[in-house]
């Protein structure tokens, strides 16, 4: 992956050959995809040329979108970052694709009735995050991003539509970073087929998708001597003479999706605006803690580790559904309700014993469930979406979840947002059943009660600044949480969360000022779930034309803070967050500035950026985590490139 970077450089010399006639970003009517060109002539031929509006995307559930070539200060936040996503409200560790540090309190729907550890989430593409196409020619992206020390990160789709109605796309993500620190290095990789097809009568269309993701890390259990660290010890300038907790251990996830999605309407959809869908899938996760050798640092004593178990373990969950609906759809009005089975399994590869009562090795039932989706629009100022998910089953209890989110407009360019999500789900795998040859980590959480979660709120959106303003309040029952020993405990009473902040753009002339800032409390139980109070950051730029108008550049500095705290450990034998231990210490209330320059030449955008700036001239006493540092100073690289071949 070393010549990544030079084989961009070298290829985007001839991107005005593949990309300048293909695809016009001039504004185009609105009604049309493709320009006409015609000299006049009789019988004279009649070339179609593609403009952007030709080429578009979409989520199953979503509508068409075009891709996004303009070069938006958002963006500096997106693709600066190892999983194309703006990570605020999180902090990562001094590696790519090791995971972050949640500083925010969100509810993860792909931990619902799955094993799915934690900090594996933040690289997993669920199945209504999938992406399908429709592009007038053959198309591929390429987003790079450098590594610490050796490595890359290199995202490659190539999509392509045969005829008009049937498209088809391939996506291949690898990672490979070595890390600043001992033992941390992250392999991480997925590949993803996807297609869509639809009929020439618009009567039969077709969703279906394969996606195959492994997020694989070394873990070094953090650095041992913190005094050194925050004391800017000589021997530490060299990050790789740190010391570490563990030599020898490593934690696998493997997640694979089949799906399939395929809606028939019989009759008329003029007259009669029925459907039926069809939905199957199947999902299969793995997770393995790996060790070559014992860890001294897990146990003091012989008698604490479990006589002839393997070093390496093993758990696993599988879930396959069949799901039948019938769809009512016009223009005004959407309403879809349909019936669905499940079987789930979750299971264990090695059993231990605990009083003499061996742990079960598989836990798996067959579920009965209804789905049901509403969607209205008035006037073109209300719009109301609404979700409802139930089902049963023994070992696992009921499961329901309903989202419900309102949108009006009272007065033009003046959006109102308003939420009421429920959600009562037995808890996440990784919280039932672990065994280990550490006696202190082998639990099982028998007769688990179901932990719900209550979220009210809301956002309204000024013209002003582009201004958002929101509030969010929650309220989880029967939370579920690690506690220091890392064993798996549900609350007793429950714990409210309040969440406001706000979002703005201040412009003068090419200089502009973007802030957000989120203020949050733990109202109850505030040491089951510690929290920074404040998260805030601010970014001041100068965007331009340059080059008579043939790129375009942004420059400026991003400021990222949140307030001192006493977080949650990270613990690697579950990729989990634990209480903080007898060691740990409060971290934050170190800001982190990065300076950059960001450039657009034709569909070639460029983000690099000077992380951790202040580390230059002062030691660096950021963590993300008790014992896991914040990165250094580092030149980031991340590269976007559209070809529209």
């Amino acid at each position: 992956m070393k010549y990544i970077l030079f084989i961009l450089f070298s290829l985007s010399f001839v991107a005005k050959a593949q990309v300048v006639n293909k695809a016009d970003t001039k504004p185009q009517p609105k009604k049309e995809d493709t320009l006409v060109i015609d000299s006049g002539k009789k019988d004279s031929l009649k070339i179609f040329k593609p403009t952007i509006n030709d080429y578009q995307y979409q989520t199953q559930f979503s509508e068409k979108k075009v891709f996004d070539t303009v070069m938006t200060f958002d963006k500096t936040y997106i693709f600066s970052q190892q999983n194309n996503k703006d990570n605020f409200g999180r902090v990562q560790t001094a590696n790519i694709g090791s995971g972050f540090n949640p500083l925010v309190f969100e509810v993860n729907d792909e931990q619902n009735l799955s094993l799915l550890p934690s900090n594996k989430s933040y690289m997993i593409i669920g199945a209504n995050d999938v992406k399908y196409y429709d592009v007038k020619t053959p198309t591929a992206t390429f987003v790079y991003h450098n590594a610490m020390r050796n490595g890359a990160a290199l995202t490659s789709t190539y999509t392509q539509n045969i005829g008009k109605r049937f498209n088809f796309a391939l996506e291949y993500m690898g990672l490979r970073s070595q890390g600043l620190y001992r033992n941390s290095l992250a392999a991480n990789n997925n590949t993803l087929f996807s297609g869509h097809y639809i009929s020439k009568s618009g009567n039969y269309e077709l969703f279906a998708h394969y996606l195959h993701q492994n997020v694989n890390n070394q873990e070094s259990g953090g650095i041992t001597e913190d005094n050194l660290f925050m004391n800017g010890d000589s021997n530490y300038s060299n990050r790789q003479n740190a010391q570490v907790n563990l030599a020898s251990s490593s934690s696998q996830f493997s997640y694979r999706r089949y799906y399939l999605s395929h809606q028939f309407t019989p009759f008329n959809s003029g007259k009669f605006p029925f459907s039926i869908r069809h939905i199957i899938s199947h999902q299969g996760n793995k997770y393995y803690y790996n060790q070559t050798a014992l860890e001294p640092y897990w146990y003091d004593a012989p008698t604490e580790l479990v006589d002839g178990f393997p070093l390496t373990t093993k758990k696993y969950s599988e879930n396959f559904s069949n799901t039948v609906s019938l769809i009512f759809n016009n223009e005004k009005f959407k309403l879809d309700a349909g019936v669905r089975y499940q079987m789930i399994k979750f299971g264990i590869r090695d059993v231990v014993a605990l009083n003499n009562v061996p742990f079960p090795g598989e836990l798996k039932e067959n579920r009965i469930g209804a789905v049901g989706n509403l969607q209205v629009k008035l006037w073109d100022k209300i719009q109301l979406n609404s979700f409802l998910e139930f089902s049963n089953g023994s070992q696992f209890k009921s499961y329901l979840k309903t989202t419900n989110n309102l949108k009006f407009e009272p007065i033009k360019d003046y959006f109102v947002n308003a939420k009421v999500n429920f959600q009562s789900a037995y808890p996440s795998f990784n919280y039932l059943l672990n065994t280990s040859v550490y006696n202190n980590f082998n639990y099982y959480l028998e007769n688990a009660k179901n932990q719900s979660v209550m979220e009210v709120g809301g956002s309204i959106n000024l013209k002003w600044f582009k201004t958002e303003i929101f509030a969010n309040y929650f309220r989880i029952d029967n939370y579920t949480y690690f506690d220091s020993n890392g064993n798996p405990k549900q609350s007793d009473n429950s714990v409210n969360i309040s969440q406001i902040g706000g979002d703005a753009t201040f412009s003068f002339n090419k200089f502009h000022l973007n802030t957000r800032v989120h203020f949050q409390n733990a109202l109850t139980n505030k040491e089951l779930l510690p929290m920074p109070s404040f998260v805030g950051r601010a970014n001041f730029f100068y965007q331009t034309q340059a080059f008579k108008k043939a790129a375009e550049i942004q420059a400026g500095i991003k400021v990222y803070y949140f307030s001192k705290f006493a977080s949650r450990d990270y613990f690697p034998v579950l990729n989990e967050y634990i209480l903080p231990r007898a060691d740990s210490f409060s971290i934050g209330g170190q800001p982190i500035a990065d300076v950059y320059i960001n450039m657009k030449v034709k569909k070639m955008f460029f983000f690099i950026e000077g992380q951790q700036i202040g580390t230059v001239i002062s030691n660096n006493k950021a963590y993300a985590f008790p014992h896991y540092p914040v990165y250094d100073f580092r030149l980031n690289i991340g590269i976007v490139w559209y070809l529209f071949n």
